[in-house]
């Protein structure tokens, strides 16, 4: 460890290396602050970055004499998530400026673990689609994805060890994916989310990026608030895992789908139980329930912004999530909500013969241009209904950028969604 770059680091290293007095929190972000001027002007993965603040909090951190299970890890903060001493605008000049009173749920937690809050980086217009700045980290030229799109980014780009994210649809698992992290959409409900702009509650999350699987187990007990619990020291044996191919399958590059299956024979190879499993077919209706479910709460959340600054808000948000929310009627919104709910129900009895499902994180690598975010139809069945996901970066695709694999996890099996996904690590990549 003594030889890696502190800003490639791991949380978990990090924190070992403070508590062992072998580094400190300072060396750490002036190390993470060092990549940050050389690559910031080429990924642009930040909102807001105070490079005074930073070294002021690590100093503080390193007099404090404690060791936190987070102590002296840089994390990036999606800027739809409030802090009270940084600026959170939410991805538009409407709220620029925009300085909360208090931290989010989530921030404060991680101060409390130890975590150095490193800024705030760049979110999609309200953590929807009209793009921020921020390029993808291996080819300028692509998107990064979205809406997390600087904290996916920024660890992609080892500017920080760990990124905070949302998920309404696949906003944290796409650009995970698309910038080669391991990114995290918990359970829905386990962590808080006050002080995190709602885009539409009865499907948003808070979402992890990091590097690493465990990383991502601990800083999902810093968010819950709980003793951290490391991951068994014995990876799983011998998981069942459902290959699927989901209604958006045939959206999937041919290179993906090539990935994918190769991936199945090769863990069924190593030990797994790999079989093929078909959702029921009423899961084909989740890409409208969730269109209206989500744009109808979008819109109602927006009212102020609508009524006070609408010439404001991007043609991109107008014409498509807001045009979509104002339209749609109560009855369909309540009906569509409901589907959703049923289709929940129904989602626990696809587990009963898996661990996990396999399926795509995306339709393959990070798509040219810096106009949209990439396809989330992958995301939409597990986000809506509330089941743990995670992309891992196991593949490279045609032009050598990453593609990710996504396992799905019965709800509230998110420590078995973690030992699946080591295993699946440690089996696809030796």
């Amino acid at each position: 460890m003594a030889t890696k770059p502190l800003n490639k680091l791991t949380a978990g290293e990090i924190v070992q290396a403070i508590s062992t007095g072998t580094s400190t929190a300072e060396a750490v972000a002036r190390a993470c602050l060092d990549r940050i001027a050389v690559r910031e002007p080429h990924v642009e993965a930040w909102q807001f970055l105070d490079p005074d603040l930073v070294l002021k909090q690590a100093r503080a951190l390193d007099a404090s004499g404690k060791i936190g299970p987070l102590q002296g890890v840089p994390v990036g903060i999606k800027d739809i998530i409030d802090t009270c001493d940084m600026p959170t605008e939410y991805g538009t000049p409407i709220h620029k400026g925009h300085r909360p009173r208090i931290d989010a749920a989530v921030v404060a937690l991680t101060r409390r673990a130890g975590g150095l809050i490193m800024g705030k980086t760049v979110t999609t217009e309200f953590a929807n689609r009209h793009p921020g700045k921020t390029r993808h980290p291996q080819d300028p030229t692509r998107t990064p994805g979205g809406s997390s799109s600087g904290s996916a980014a920024a660890v992609g780009d080892h500017m920080v060890p760990l990124g905070m994210g949302t998920q309404t649809t696949g906003s944290t698992i796409r650009p995970a994916a698309f910038c080669g992290c391991v990114g995290y959409r918990p359970t829905w409900g386990d962590i808080r989310c006050h002080g995190v702009m709602e885009a539409a509650g009865s499907v948003d999350t808070v979402g992890l990026i990091a590097r690493s699987v465990d990383d991502i187990a601990l800083y999902r007990d810093v968010l819950l608030g709980v003793a951290p619990q490391p991951l068994a020291a014995k990876i799983i044996d011998a998981p069942h895992i459902g290959f699927c191919r989901t209604p958006f399958w045939d959206q999937c590059e041919p290179a993906t789908q090539e990935l994918l299956e190769d991936c199945g024979a090769k863990l069924a190879k190593a030990g797994a139980t790999v079989s093929e499993v078909v959702l029921p077919q009423e899961f084909e209706r989740i890409d409208d329930a969730h269109r209206w479910v989500s744009s109808f709460e979008f819109a109602r959340n927006r009212a102020w912004e609508i009524d006070h600054h609408y010439e404001m808000i991007s043609e991109t948000l107008r014409n498509n999530r807001l045009k979509d929310g104002l339209a749609c009627s109560f009855e369909k919104y309540r009906e569509s909500r409901s589907f959703l709910a049923r289709a929940r129900r129904i989602m626990h009895d696809v587990f009963k013969d898996f661990d996990v499902l396999l399926v795509p994180s995306a339709s393959g690598e990070a798509p040219v241009g810096l106009n949209a975010t990439g396809n989330a139809s992958h995301c939409l069945i597990w986000t809506s209904t509330h089941v743990p996901c995670m992309t891992l970066p196991l593949f490279t695709g045609p032009n050598g950028l990453p593609v990710g694999a996504q396992l799905i996890a019965a709800r509230n099996n998110d420590r078995l969604l973690f030992e699946v996904a080591r295993w699946v690590t440690s089996k696809y990549t030796t």
